[in-house]
């Protein structure tokens, strides 16, 4: 009973959604009420996830090597990200939340993570690793941010 399906059956009443997450059926509804409140299309909500799946820790360590060898781009980059972030081609969506940049020193070594919803900066790192997201990270980057670190292979002194 082949549909011109490339000789498998056509398989009535499945829908393209029957194999998806919950949080994947959730995804489906909340773009088609976008779509149906004429907030975006389903081109725009594809591009911007696009452009997510685009981004990895690469693009970050180009700002980052930037700020290394270009102490103006450096200056910049701490006073206002975006700003700095546009010279390299990279833009912030205007809900993306206040960026703040950081400099690690000799003295001072800082641990940025979202320990109430694990909030990250998709736009300029791509999605975030599993673990960044979970709720055992965030409590020990509270509890014990040193020895968080030494697992990355930073050892502090006290």
């Amino acid at each position: 009973m082949s549909d011109g399906h490339d000789g498998h059956p056509h398989h009535e009443g499945m829908d393209a959604s029957d194999g998806l997450s919950y949080y994947g059926r959730r995804a489906q509804a909340i773009e088609a009420l976008l779509v149906e409140k004429g907030l975006c299309t389903s081109e725009e909500v594809q591009s911007a996830m696009d452009n997510v799946e685009s981004r990895s820790p690469a693009d970050g360590a180009r700002v980052i090597a930037r700020a290394w060898a270009d102490p103006g781009f450096k200056a910049r980059l701490l006073a206002d990200p975006g700003s700095a972030l546009t010279e390299l081609g990279y833009t912030l969506p205007d809900t993306t939340p206040h960026l703040a940049v950081v400099e690690n020193t000799e003295q001072v070594h800082h641990m940025v993570v979202c320990t109430l919803c694990s909030c990250y900066p998709r736009t300029l790192l791509g999605r975030p690793p599993d673990w960044y997201k979970s709720f055992a990270y965030r409590s020990r980057a509270v509890v014990d941010p040193r020895g968080v670190m030494r697992e990355f292979g930073l050892e502090l002194d006290e």
